[in-house]
């Protein structure tokens, strides 16, 4: 029977920790305890030599009050004894003192007193030369008594002449006694300061490892690596604000969002964007979630989330092309329902015409239908003789049939001149469709629901103004409606209204222009926008070629060169550069029931009209 497989315990490995709170408070332990450690070195060293010196400079100065004339006149006056007056006197002052030894010698260096009075009359066991020769000595040596800190000094007679030297030692180990007594208290203060260190070094560490969620060095630094990765891939913007609303953080899709550039970093929010509804919902001064803002003719959807230190996140996506989509299928299901209710109007008329037929009231049945289809033609006459630009009158043609279907008359103003092309055909078309749509929405619930449009030029200066029968606009909510995401509608299909006026002003102030809104004669609401230098001018305005006019329907080719769209009512007139009109196939006798044109290029039933 085999033994199973045996597994040897696995050795517990110490290394570097990994934790950032770990390796924080040990590098800073270390730090502390050599610190410590360094400071007491360094100051124990100087604190020796000092006691030494001291010592030295104690010696030296027993020697040289030792070194009196009394003692001089006892060593020339006697000789080396045990009790003599030399001996006694050294004796004195050594107790006195409390030196290890005081030695008077002669020239000779024969010793005169001494701690041990066997070695009086004894020479000297270190050389005297340098003493004797009338210099001071300073200097920790070992002789009989063992190791001491001396001072020599010449002994001189009352004339001034050398006759021997004092030598005075103190005992080294009382030196070392004070030092050695310093070191407790010494290293106390050390461990406290250490101890201290250690504190500060764990509450440091603490806070750390708060911060970075008691992650490991490496882990931080792959969680930058990936959110660096991360941001610049997103296709969403995202910034990131401090609590002082800097600009802390912002990726390459926020910039290109916000249009801005890389040295906006570190600047303040609203130094860097301007005062506005997208400054405000970055900043957080508007509360709320998927807030819309209009920024650079962006629509974009912000939602911004607080951080703990203070500051925030936001996040930026772009939805202006949604936006886009959800107003052409706004308007897709308007001229939807405007066709069915054609088509129901159609199926009458045709029931009608069938009906006069089948009575033999043929001349009947072709003025019914030169009637039906005159009012049609009328109509985008009266549009292209006013607007030369095909763009906008292809607008308002269109216009004027959603309008009729929904009963509202929309009228075109008597001062309505538009006399050259547009340079922002398209720009002038969002304006004008918004401000459209708006008055046709405002006056369908009124009395006469009537809309009323006048473009006129002054100079190459466009002025827009458009009126309702609607309810209108409160002087207090006049500012108010071009704020993004304001509206009194209910939401569509795809969920957002409030920014048809926000970009007709946004439009109108790119151009150096403005849009206002006040009261209209018809009792409803007036906006007013102003295009400064909009229109191109004859010289500048591309010609409409003759292929763009179709005996099927009024063909507009887009000033870019791009496709060729058809206007709804028929054939119609189309500007040519001569600020005339040309006319399709056959236009020119016109369908039965039209009159033709005269000379000045205007139908009769045109200038009944004016």
């Amino acid at each position: 029977m085999s033994a199973g497989p045996t597994h040897s315990p696995r050795r517990r490995r110490f290394g570097w920790p990994r934790r950032a709170f770990s390796q924080v408070l040990l590098m800073q332990l270390v730090i502390a305890a050599g610190t410590a450690v360094l400071v007491t070195g360094l100051f124990l060293r100087p604190l020796g030599n000092h006691l030494d010196d001291q010592a030295m400079r104690r010696a030296l100065a027993i020697a040289e009050t030792t070194a009196s004339r009394p003692v001089a006149e006892a060593l020339l006056a006697s000789r080396p004894s045990l009790d003599g007056p030399v001996q006694h006197e050294a004796e004195r002052i050594r107790r006195a003192t409390g030196a290890e030894y005081v030695v008077i010698m002669d020239r000779r260096g024969v010793r005169w007193s001494h701690t041990d009075t066997r070695q009086i009359g004894r020479v000297v066991s270190t050389d005297p030369s340098e003493a004797i020769a009338g210099r001071h000595v300073m200097e920790i040596d070992s002789g009989t008594l063992g190791r001491s800190a001396r001072g020599k000094v010449p002994l001189r007679d009352g004339s001034g002449r050398i006759i021997g030297a004092v030598s005075v030692g103190i005992a080294y180990d009382s030196v070392r006694e004070r030092l050695m007594a310093t070191i407790p208290g010494l290293l106390a203060y050390a461990g406290g300061a250490l101890a201290v260190g250690a504190l500060g070094a764990y509450l440091i560490s603490r806070r750390i490892q708060r911060q970075t969620h008691d992650l490991a060095f490496s882990d931080i630094a792959a969680l930058l690596a990936e959110r660096e990765a991360m941001l610049h891939s997103l296709r969403e913007g995202v910034i990131a604000l401090d609590r002082a609303g800097r600009i802390r953080l912002m990726n390459d899709e926020a910039l290109r969002l916000l249009g801005l550039g890389p040295e906006a970093t570190g600047r303040p929010l609203d130094l860097v964007l301007g005062p506005g509804r997208t400054t405000d919902v970055l900043a957080g001064r508007v509360a709320g979630d998927d807030l819309v803002t209009v920024s650079g003719g962006r629509v974009l959807i912000a939602n911004r989330m607080p951080t703990d230190d203070g500051g925030a996140v936001a996040t930026l996506r772009d939805r202006t092309e949604v936006e886009r989509l959800g107003r052409e299928l706004d308007a897709t299901r308007g001229l939807i329902d405007a066709l069915r209710a054609q088509d129901h109007e159609h199926a009458n008329r045709m029931h009608t015409v069938m009906g006069l037929l089948e009575l033999g009231l043929h001349e009947e049945a072709v003025e019914f239908v030169n009637e039906v289809v005159g009012v049609h033609r009328a109509t985008a006459e009266q549009v292209t003789e006013r607007i030369h630009d095909p763009l906008p009158a292809a607008l308002l043609v269109g216009k004027a049939t959603v309008a009729a279907e929904r009963g509202v008359s929309l009228r075109i103003s008597p001062a309505t001149l538009l006399p050259d092309r547009v340079v922002d055909p398209q720009g002038l078309v969002t304006v004008l469709g918004n401000l459209v749509d708006n008055a046709l929405d405002a006056a369908g619930g009124s009395e006469d629901p009537t809309v009323e449009v006048e473009v006129r030029a002054e100079g190459r200066t466009v002025v827009l103004r458009i009126s309702d029968s609607g309810p209108g606009v409160p002087p207090d909510l006049r500012e108010l409606v071009f704020t993004e995401g304001w509206t009194t509608k209910k939401l569509p299909a795809h969920g957002r209204r409030g920014l048809g006026l926000a970009m007709v002003r946004r439009l109108a102030e790119r151009q150096g222009g403005s849009a206002r809104v006040g009261a209209s004669a018809h009792g409803g609401a007036e906006f007013t926008v102003v295009l400064p230098e909009a229109l191109a001018g004859a010289a500048e305005g591309a010609a409409v070629p003759r292929d763009a006019v179709d005996a099927g329907g009024l063909l507009v080719r887009d000033p870019a060169g791009g496709a060729v769209s058809e206007l709804p009512g028929g054939p119609g007139p189309v500007g040519d550069p001569a600020g005339g009109f040309v006319r399709g196939p056959g236009a020119s006798a016109g369908p039965p029931g039209r009159d033709p044109a005269g000379p000045d290029g205007l139908s009769d039933r045109s200038r009944a009209r004016e």
